[in-house]
């Protein structure tokens, strides 16, 4: 296997996200006894370990694709999740940290678009990562 450490890390990166983001994102709320301001903990909590697990991908991701020096297209593909990744560490989930944090002290934030932006980038990101992940399959397959 050519990559088998960024093949690896990049679906168990787009499982990560699937798991958390399009799934117990909305699905804790749906569970008895779950008020929001014990959702948002969570919420907070959860996507705090995601960002973390995401990290540690990226750069298994990055590591083996540059520990290798040839040129080869699905390299450039890791560019927009890791671009997508640094926007949301470092704007969106602080903002949408901030506004958890307003409504588990009572004061519901105003409307916003941050969770619609942070969702299109989750699913930019994963559409990405399966693209990367493919090609990664495919120049394993024909280097065999």
């Amino acid at each position: 296997m050519h990559h088998p450490i960024a093949l690896i890390c990049v679906f168990v990166w787009v499982g990560f996200v699937c798991a958390i983001s399009f799934m117990e994102a909305w699905l804790k709320f749906h569970a008895h006894g779950v008020t929001l301001p014990i959702g948002l903990g969570i919420g907070r909590l959860v996507f705090q370990a995601l960002n973390l697990v995401e990290w540690a991908m990226a750069l298994a991701v990055l590591a083996d694709l540059l520990w290798r020096r040839e040129a080869w297209p699905p390299r450039g593909l890791i560019v927009l999740p890791v671009l997508i990744l640094i926007i949301q560490s470092l704007w969106l989930l602080p903002a949408l940290d901030e506004r958890a944090l307003l409504a588990i002290h009572g004061h519901l934030p105003g409307p916003s678009h941050l969770h619609l932006i942070y969702v299109a980038g989750e699913v930019v990101k994963v559409a990405s990562l399966i693209i990367l992940g493919t090609r990664l399959v495919r120049v394993t397959a024909v280097q065999g």
